[in-house]
């Protein structure tokens, strides 16, 4: 059994590949690892609360691995953070870090570049998978996620806070990828195959931040 660790970022993409890695009898799964803004409690980009990270967690029936990062987090202060995360990892005798990553080659090379020292596999569940038939299987799946964060320079923010469903693929403009893999849309998860009970998610405002329109749920 291969001990691994999985990059959560509270999203349906996260979510996938913890189910995809559950139905592989080699893999044993030891923690959700996401990085936390300190300032807000929220997690990054997503703007996912904490209480809902949690909620997610247990309904995984894993522990949380929490990397605290303040605001603003520089890229250095970002990397020493996660080089305490592999040690930890490393003295728990966990063989993998798993991340929910589709196509971006670049997003790829970056994460294998920084665990090559420190002796863990990376493992990618959903590389190249074609994200039209991939988004399509994960709701037909079971999987239910809402969009909680928008980047407006390339979707228009009235997608925040809708369903991930089949209405909303085809509400999408061709040139946005169906899983938001360009950072078009982020997801929350609230139920699916890889929960053992649903979340029970209550819609707060929709706010908009820097050009980011968050769907705050609680």
């Amino acid at each position: 059994m291969k001990r691994v660790l999985l990059s959560w970022s509270s999203g349906k993409d996260s979510a996938w590949a913890l189910h995809c890695l559950r139905c592989r009898p080699d893999i044993e799964l030891v923690g959700l690892l996401t990085t936390l803004n300190s300032e807000f409690q929220r997690v990054a980009m997503h703007g996912t609360r904490r209480s809902v990270l949690e909620a997610q967690a247990l309904a995984a029936q894993l522990p949380l691995w929490i990397v605290p990062l303040p605001w603003p987090c520089s890229n250095e202060i970002y990397e020493q953070r996660m080089a305490e995360v592999c040690d930890r990892a490393v003295s728990e005798h966990v063989d993998a870090f798993a991340f929910g990553d589709l196509f971006l080659p670049d997003v790829r090379a970056y994460r294998e570049k920084q665990l090559k020292p420190t002796g863990l596999e990376p493992l990618f569940p959903l590389w190249e998978l074609p994200t039209t038939t991939l988004a399509r299987d994960m709701i037909a799946g079971g999987l239910c996620s809402r969009v909680a964060c928008v980047d407006t320079r390339q979707l228009p923010g009235s997608f925040a806070g809708r369903e991930f469903d089949a209405a909303l693929l085809r509400d999408l403009p061709p040139e946005v990828d169906p899983c938001g893999e360009r950072g078009e849309f982020h997801t929350c998860v609230y139920d699916g195959p890889m929960f053992a009970a649903p979340l029970h998610l209550q819609a707060g405002e929709v706010v908009d931040r820097d050009g980011f329109m968050f769907a705050d749920f609680q």
